[in-house]
């Protein structure tokens, strides 16, 4: 052990608290020496159980450098006392009582070996970063310690933790803090990033206009973190300039580096190094030497959009918490500097921690995980942060489409299976479907690039295109095949093309060693094969082409999709939506895989008659339709029934536009509804059963019944079903209260007017009415009708409620005026006795 290092101060403690059978959280500041100094301390402290030492890490990067760290503080080679077991790369022996692996490995191994028998503590690292990984693996570790296994040891420690979440998880954990020995660190705010577009190029020039500053800032090297890889090596070409005038060696730090490459990274160096890193440098590894940090305080971070089940890798600024762990990085072994690239004021806004990976990720490998390793309910599986139920059923929807699960929501055999390959269950659902059609190399190379880093040059210009293969994933493979076959492309980064094929080749090997064998379909073509591999793995990512020739397209789910200029799928209605991006109103499709409907897995594939109204047609009809999932696929005109769905349809379309469905033309019905309107309107005590709105929507129900068309219900008897809901009692009120027409002195009979809103009116030609001393009522006789004298011409001469009045007064007038005019008609003196007449003339004799 080099100098004292300050956890040293509480590693009793916490051994102690081990000794007594009780987790431990230690929150310690980087710095403080946590990762070198615990492992040791549980290898040879008392009271510690048998077994090996998982020193956990988030990456890979931090399991090697820890590794490889404590075999030097021991004075051994790695694979000795310390080891390290990775992805692609592990170097343990019978002698190792520490390993460091990554999460990933851990929960592989939980897997197969629920119990870790051989394991006496776990140690879970860097904790504040709450991946979803690191959450599961907290939880099932816990489920063992609390059920099978008591005499497991666990530490979770961080430097950033907000231990509170975790205390609740295990109430009886020991929690236990070093103060550390961090050296003072001077921050420096600027706007470098606020006044600019985040664009790639933006963030990369930002970091390298502050290079000199930092630079000058202090005698060691400079860590600078840069959201991505893009962002990383366009920055290395901006500074390579000064780089070479001081005689400045740069570095890149990311996660897909080989091995060797990070190694070189870490290791001391003679000359002056800028290292250019992702946020892989914010915590875990130590790089020696580094006194300046510039900070672009951003970060790439999957998002998982459970409405339509499509990640996207999303801009966004870090928290608190984690800028002060980069900042820290500038204050281990000296005083040092941090330039952060955006303003104090912007700074207070930024959250204090990093939100937990499981509130915005997808669930479905964990939950494959956890139904694999026996958990029925997940909300009862011991989550440090539970997900939410929307989450859960997203996860679990996509699981029961690619068969993992079943309609319980148990595992089934197939899910097993899939839980074997150390891949998202998609790309282990394309493996296995691969495996049943004969091209398991082909999807494996196909896997591996959906899942690696992409190993194409976006800037090298447009792809290469196969005559008759629609398929941008299939013309990658066959490029990629021959780029690994020995015929170079500049196009492909070598280094990445090396991983795709050694993740590949991993796959392959792990499906065949599966115990389940089954024989292959030779018969499929080898692009049609690969095409319904991807169609069992993105089932819901199955697209329709809105229209021959367009680029747009309707997704399952709904979701409106966008091809990508570039994209080989020209002409083909349906697509496989292989990688997509999520944002925007159209989710732009960047890999596409044109498919047949023949090629649909019947299980996923519904057909049904479906009624729906038409607007234009003004009818319910009918169509036979073809569902995969719930994408329309196909359908066909069918016979439209009638049955409770049409009756509700035509009736909740037709109630808005009752008024021109009525027939207008009857001038019967009008009669009968406005009578009905203008009873309810004045009369209090009305026996009538429902308003006349009430009655019209009651029949309207009815009629819907045995029709679905708006023609049909305009032809319908709408008079006599009104009339049909009317008892005899009530329809004899009815009439005598607001007759349909008067019978006035001349022995015609003259139909009523009820307009809405006015007195009811009767227009009667003078003549008819002679005899009548005062004016009629209606309503129990309290309501007055109103009267439209009508000359010879049939125009009104007066309007009046008051006949008596009119007969003393006006009528002298009229008479004098009229007789002049229409001589032969019937103008006596005497209004109120005499005779009169059906036609207006004089009467005979």
């Amino acid at each position: 052990m080099p100098a004292r290092l300050p956890i040293q101060d509480c590693l009793a403690e916490v051994i102690a608290a081990l000794a007594a059978e009780r987790p431990v959280i230690l929150r310690a500041p980087p710095g403080a020496g946590k990762t070198t100094g615990v492992p040791p301390a549980l290898i040879t402290g008392k009271g510690m159980p048998d077994g090996q030492v998982i020193l956990l890490q988030p990456r890979r990067i931090a399991a090697r450098a820890a590794a490889h760290r404590l075999s030097r503080l021991a004075g051994e080679s790695v694979g000795g006392t310390y080891g390290y077991h990775v992805r692609f790369d592990r170097n343990v022996s019978s002698q190792t009582k520490v390993v460091a692996m990554t999460t990933g490995i851990l929960l592989r191994r939980l897997t197969n070996d629920p119990l870790l028998e051989d394991v006496g503590c776990v140690i879970l690292d860097e904790f504040h970063e709450r991946s979803l990984e690191l959450d599961l693996a907290l939880g099932m570790l816990h489920r063992v310690r609390t059920t099978l296994r008591p005499e497991l040891r666990l530490v979770v420690m961080s430097a950033t933790l907000e231990t509170q979440p975790v205390e609740r998880l295990m109430p009886d954990a020991v929690v236990v803090e070093s103060h550390g020995r961090a050296f003072e660190v001077d921050i420096r705010y600027d706007e470098s990033l606020s006044r600019r577009s985040t664009t790639r190029d933006a963030i990369a020039q930002a970091v390298a206009d502050r290079v000199p500053a930092a630079l000058r800032s202090s005698e060691g090297d400079v860590l600078a973190f840069l959201p991505g890889v893009g962002e990383i090596h366009r920055a290395a070409e901006l500074i390579q300039g000064i780089a070479r005038t001081e005689s400045i060696q740069v570095c890149k730090l990311y996660g897909d580096l080989s091995p060797s490459d990070q190694d070189a990274v870490l290791a001391p160096s003679e000359r002056r190094k800028i290292v250019l890193a992702t946020n892989v440098a914010e915590t875990s590894i130590t790089i020696p030497d580094i006194t300046c940090v510039i900070d672009t305080g951003l970060a790439r971070v999957m998002q998982y959009d459970t409405s339509v089940g499509i990640p996207s890798l999303r801009l966004q600024p870090i928290s608190k918490a984690s800028a002060d762990q980069r900042a820290g990085r500038a204050g281990r072994t000296a005083p040092g500097v941090c330039f952060r690239l955006w303003p104090l004021a912007l700074h207070r806004s930024r959250p204090d921690h990093t939100a937990a990976e499981v509130s915005q990720a997808d669930l479905s490998s964990a939950l494959l995980m956890l139904a694999s390793w026996g958990e029925r309910d997940v909300f009862d599986f011991p989550w440090v942060t539970p997900p939410t139920e929307h989450a859960v059923d997203a996860a679990f929807k996509l699981l029961v489409q690619l068969g993992a699960l079943d309609a319980s929501l148990a595992v089934t055999s197939l899910g097993n299976e899939m839980n074997r390959l150390p891949v998202h269950p998609r790309l282990s659902r394309l493996m296995l479907a691969a495996k049943q059609f004969g091209c398991v190399e082909d999807a494996a190379m196909a896997a591996a690039l959906l899942s690696e880093r992409d190993p194409f040059d976006r800037s090298s210009g447009s792809e290469t295109h196969h005559e008759g293969i629609q398929s941008d994933l299939i013309q990658r493979l066959k490029r990629l095949r021959r780029h690994v076959g020995g015929t170079p492309d500049s196009g492909i980064h070598p280094s990445g093309a090396k991983q795709i094929r050694r993740v590949a080749q991993t796959l392959v090997k792990t499906l065949r060693e599966s115990p389940h064998q089954s024989d292959a379909d030779d018969s499929v073509a080898t692009e049609e094969a690969i095409t319904r591999s991807l169609l069992a793995a993105f089932p819901d990512r199955l697209a329709k082409r809105r229209a021959p020739g367009s680029a747009s397209g309707v997704m399952v789910g709904g979701r409106g999709v966008k091809l990508d200029r570039s994209s080989s799928v020209r002409s083909a209605e349906l697509f496989v939506c292989v990688s997509v991006d999520g944002k925007g109103e159209e989710s732009l499709v960047r890999l596409a895989s044109a498919t047949e409907e023949a090629w649909l897995p019947e299980e996923l594939m519904e057909s049904k008659r479906e009624c729906f109204f038409h607007p234009s047609l003004k009818a319910v009809v009918a169509r036979d339709r073809r569902y995969f999932l719930d994408l329309l696929i196909s359908e066909s005109t069918a016979q439209c029934k009638s049955d409770e769905q049409t009756t509700e349809l035509l009736y909740r379309h037709a109630k808005p536009q009752l008024d021109s469905i009525l027939p207008g033309k009857d001038k019967t019905l009008q009669s009968f509804l406005a009578r009905w309107r203008f009873l309810s309107e004045q009369c209090d005590e009305s026996p009538l059963p429902m308003t006349v709105d009430q009655a019209l929507d009651t029949v309207l129900k009815e009629l819907c019944r045995s029709r679905i068309s708006f023609s049909e219900l305009s032809r319908a008897p709408w008079l006599d079903h009104l009339k049909g809901l009317l008892s005899y009692e009530q329809s004899r009120w009815f009439q005598q209260q607001a007759p349909e027409s008067m019978l006035v002195p001349s022995g015609n009979r003259i139909r009523l007017d009820y307009p809405p809103g006015k007195p009811p009116t009767l227009a009667v030609r003078i003549q008819e009415i002679y005899g009548w001393e005062k004016t009629p009522r209606i309503a129990g006789g309290s309501v007055p009708l109103q009267l439209h004298l009508l000359g010879p011409n049939h125009r009104p001469q007066q309007i009046t409620d008051d006949l008596e009045s009119f007969w003393k007064t006006t009528y002298i007038e009229v008479r004098k005026e009229l007789k002049r005019r229409y001589a032969k008609h019937h103008w006596p003196d005497d209004p109120a006795t005499a005779v009169a007449t059906p036609n207006g003339l004089k009467p005979r004799g």
